[in-house]
């Protein structure tokens, strides 16, 4: 099993973005999971213009899929829109 990282969103060492900028790890949250977690391929958001068809495509198809499944499994996050869910589906451009 994976080990975990500090769960924080405020300070030095906040390894999660706050609801309002977007929910997700941040760079130095996806570093510090990969410190912990050798051989992780875990990366940050796509949240760029991406090419259709690029691996950074895949990945955010793939993304929003899987979000959209959260937003029916949770349907009171779904409605919320400052929710981490929706922020974070935000964020990725779902």
């Amino acid at each position: 099993m994976a080990k975990s990282i500090a769960r924080t969103t405020k300070g030095k060492g906040a390894n999660y973005r706050p609801t309002k900028s977007g929910a997700g790890m941040t760079k130095k949250g996806v570093a510090a999971y990969r410190r912990a977690n050798p051989g992780s391929k875990l990366k940050t958001a796509v949240t760029g213009k991406v090419k259709a068809g690029s691996k950074d495509a895949k990945r955010r198809k793939s993304y929003c899929a899987r979000s959209a499944g959260q937003a029916k499994k949770f349907p009171k996050a779904a409605k919320d829109p400052n929710s981490r869910l929706n922020q974070a589906r935000k964020r990725w451009k779902c």
